[in-house]
């Protein structure tokens, strides 16, 4: 025998409102466990399931999504121009790893370019109004407010890469100075006497501390690293042109540099590209080295020694964790006992991946 309908419920039929209010939770938990998601405790889940059973409600899906002013999705938001997004193979294997690890939930992704202010603005308010339930932000700039405009409005949002050494949002980075200083020890190590660097762009922590593996390297070495040996360290900007023209004008400069480390693959190949140009050989006229180990290192030629990072595992972990900062938000609710969680500095995840060196012909 069905349910009685609860005072109240209306001809129509119980809301999910009166749901959520019955179990004592919030309306977008109450969507989350009649959606099936995993991101609720077993309290909650057999709270919820008693008020539907006691109220009789009959799930709408769009009424339900409605109700609970939530669209069940995440925002992955890049603000990089298309042309990045689509020759940098760094953020197709992010999305991988991040649509993998969504798979086997009822979340949906929206990928989100950011180009300018107007387009930060109207995420920013997008955000607010809660049209997504928490943000993945991948290659954010230092001087990028959008971080902190989603956390001064509550939504859940974590980082590929950090800001800064003091960042204070949740983040997932891999070792990058590590990663660098392996990578320019290694062209120490093969003989080489000028080692040089295309650096990415330096608003970004992750150019930042590439260029201090590189430097830590050298001093390990005992190279000098004083300010005239900046010549050989020049500014890229993470695209195939900006490592062919860091390449050329570090030719200009020396034309004596015998090995180069780019900050990223793709940087590498536009160096190879000038390197080409001006009939010099890899691996014996410069050694080359890059920096993530995307398939453009495998399908170079010569193929390009590297710093593997593992992209898709830092994709997967961010959905994890942003899963997790969901779960805390709305255990923190008002008006629920919850598992606490917190808004301080300290209480933030952060994990920071390990990075290989691999070595191929390049050098």
């Amino acid at each position: 025998m069905p349910a009685a309908r609860a005072e109240g419920a209306g001809k129509s039929g119980p809301t999910l409102e009166q749901v959520a209010a019955r179990a004592g939770v919030g309306r977008g938990t109450a969507s989350r466990v009649i959606n099936g998601s995993p991101r609720v405790s077993e309290r909650t889940r057999a709270a919820v399931q008693a008020a539907v059973a006691e109220l009789g409600y009959v799930p709408n899906r769009a009424a339900r999504a409605l109700a609970a002013g939530s669209m069940d999705a995440i925002a992955l938001v890049v603000p990089e121009q298309e042309n990045r997004l689509f020759a940098e193979p760094y953020f197709s294997e992010i999305l991988r790893g991040v649509s993998t690890e969504l798979g086997d939930t009822d979340m949906q992704l929206l990928l989100t370019l950011i180009r300018d202010e107007r387009g930060r603005e109207r995420f920013a308010q997008y955000a607010a109004a809660h049209r997504v339930d928490g943000v993945l932000l991948v290659s954010v700039h230092g001087d990028d407010p959008l971080p902190d405009l989603l956390r001064d409005v509550g939504m859940p949002a974590v980082l590929s890469g950090r800001r800064s050494h003091a960042e204070h949002l949740p983040y997932v980075d891999s070792d990058n100075l590590l990663g660098a200083q392996m990578a320019v020890e290694h062209l120490i190590g093969r003989g080489r006497r000028k080692v040089a660097t295309v650096t990415g762009p330096l608003d970004m922590y992750v150019a930042r501390c590439r260029l201090e593996g590189y430097h830590e390297a050298l001093r390990a070495a005992g190279r000098s690293t004083a300010p005239t040996d900046e010549h050989l360290v020049v500014e890229g900007d993470f695209t195939e042109e900006g490592g062919r023209r860091g390449m050329l004008e570090l030719l200009r400069r020396d034309p004596e540099v015998d090995a180069v480390f780019c900050a990223s693959d793709v940087m590498a190949a536009g160096a190879r590209l000038a390197l080409r140009e001006t009939g010099r050989d890899v691996p014996e006229d410069v050694a080359l080295v890059g920096f993530d180990d995307s398939a453009v290192a495998r399908h170079m030629d010569p193929p390009l020694t590297t710093v593997r990072q593992p992209i898709e595992e830092m994709g997967r972990a961010m959905v994890r964790m942003l899963l997790d900062l969901m779960a805390r938000a709305q255990d923190d609710a008002p008006g629920r006992a919850g598992t606490g969680g917190g808004n301080s500095t300290q209480d933030q995840p952060r994990l920071l991946l390990p990075t290989e060196l691999i070595r191929r012909r390049s050098s």
